[in-house]
């Protein structure tokens, strides 16, 4: 797995679908962003034909590839209809849905996957193949929640930890210009996780608080000299859940971007999204931009 992506790319754009109406929104609004970004949109369907075959008739293996298909043409057709300048192309692939975006996303472009799906045969969910998407991906990675009939609120939202999150608060910066909005670097800290239960924790905790605020200030000042003509704001909050504070802040933003940080599995084989990124997938209630980051999550801080 490779570790943190270390320069912002805003590229291709390549959403997956399966039939399912938030894959639809989630289409609509990678069109959207392919147009902020002047760049085509592509369209991918993993129908997983070829791991299947075994297992079922060739009947259903072409009825299967005969429905993809149908679910990719009246998405590009949608899309056409919404954003009639925008290059579109589509994709059928024989493979799972999880490979076929990873390769689809190539090596430096962004793929968009909706909130949830179907299930069963041809699935792309958030909670399944949505979260495998995310968690395994080596490129920036959106799940789009939160849309509906809400309407643009102005501001895109950067979650920062420590100063590794430099390179999410630049892709957070470039979005907030494409979509003329403004920029929250927003950074959370739990007093009790970063120095334990002792009875020093009153001593330090004036020390650990400058020391968080110099973190984002850092940050801040970078974001500041790179894009001078960006409003910024920037905050720290002292709590004891990450994901809950990034949640009720994502009620004000157009846009979510923060680091999609990776532990081992229990038994050491893949990848799992941290506690804090795995919260925010469910429950933000606008899209959220993963830029991958490996290492640990603990929800201490984001």
């Amino acid at each position: 797995m490779e570790s943190t992506i270390r320069t912002p790319d805003t590229s291709s754009v390549t959403v997956g679908v399966d039939g399912s109406e938030p894959a639809r929104r989630a289409a609509l609004w990678a069109a959207g962003e392919a147009v902020r970004r002047s760049r085509p949109l592509h369209i991918v369907y993993g129908a997983d034909t070829d791991g299947r075959a075994l297992y079922v008739s060739a009947e259903t293996i072409e009825k299967v590839r005969a429905a993809g298909r149908e679910i990719l043409d009246d998405t590009a057709k949608a899309v056409a209809a919404e954003y009639p300048g925008l290059l579109v192309t589509t994709e059928f692939s024989r493979t799972d849905a999880v490979s076929t975006l990873h390769r689809a996303g190539g090596l430096h472009g962004t793929i968009v996957v909706g909130n949830r799906g179907l299930g069963g045969f041809n699935s792309l969910m958030l909670g399944s193949v949505g979260l495998k998407a995310a968690a395994g991906a080596r490129t920036p990675v959106i799940v789009v929640r939160g849309i509906g009939e809400t309407e643009e609120r102005g501001a895109v939202l950067a979650a920062v930890r420590d100063a590794d999150d430099l390179v999410c608060a630049r892709y957070a910066a470039q979005e907030a210009e494409l979509h003329k909005a403004s920029l929250r670097l927003l950074h959370v800290w739990n007093l009790f996780q970063s120095v334990g239960k002792g009875v020093t924790v009153l001593d330090e905790a004036d020390e650990i608080a400058e020391a968080h605020a110099a973190a984002l200030e850092a940050v801040t000042d970078a974001i500041l000299d790179e894009f001078p003509d960006l409003t910024v704001e920037s905050d720290a909050q002292k709590s004891t859940s990450v994901a809950g504070v990034l949640v009720e802040a994502s009620r004000r933003a157009d846009l979510l971007v923060m680091g999609g940080r990776r532990a081992p599995t229990l038994l050491g084989l893949g990848r799992n999204l941290g506690r804090a990124t795995h919260s925010v997938l469910h429950h933000a209630d606008c899209p959220v931009l993963l830029i991958p980051r490996e290492g640990t999550d603990s929800g201490s801080r984001s």
